[in-house]
């Protein structure tokens, strides 16, 4: 067995405590949203109040929250709706924009709403002004292109049974 060691060991005053190492370590902000889908293939998008792009359900993930239980309660909070989430499908990491610090969106399946489903829905009247079915042509109008990028990413990642890795919307893996 062969063992290698440092030939010199720092010394006690040397070491920085691991608060420091912790204090150092990069901030990633974080966004679940939830891609649902309608018999017809088209994606559920939600009009927000507050801004002029359409949404997919989903926001940030907050202070000791998992990304799936973020979505979860964006889902119930701006639609009325719970269910329980499918798989992870898109891992995007995002550069800095729009005054926004880099960041990682995690995108989940929703599965199948039927209209039943949607005219069941209750959206946040502060944050939502609307939600329905787009094509990815629509959506591409409506969204902006990252989303788009992403979306479409997430469509094909949830016909082909994988979870995709991007930077920016683009597909890496």
């Amino acid at each position: 067995m062969l063992w290698v060691t440092a030939s010199t060991s720092p010394k006690p005053a040397d070491v920085l405590p691991v608060e420091h190492y912790v204090a150092g370590l990069a901030r990633k902000r974080q966004v679940a949203g939830v891609l649902f889908r309608d018999e017809d293939g088209r994606v559920l998008l939600a009009e927000p109040t507050y801004k002029p792009n359409w949404e997919i359900p989903g926001g940030a993930v907050e202070a000791d929250e998992s990304p799936w239980s973020a979505a979860a309660r964006e889902v119930a909070e701006e639609l009325g709706l719970d269910r329980p989430l499918g798989r992870l499908l898109v891992v995007d990491y995002v550069r800095p924009q729009d005054n926004r610090p880099e960041g990682v969106v995690f995108l989940f399946d929703g599965g199948v709403l039927s209209g039943a489903d949607l005219a069941g829905l209750t959206p946040a009247a502060t944050e939502i002004r609307s939600v329905g079915f787009y094509s990815l042509d629509e959506i591409r109008a409506r969204t902006k292109q990252l989303l788009a990028d992403r979306i479409a990413v997430g469509l094909a990642a949830a016909r082909d049974g994988v979870t995709a890795l991007c930077e920016q919307g683009v597909r890496v893996a």
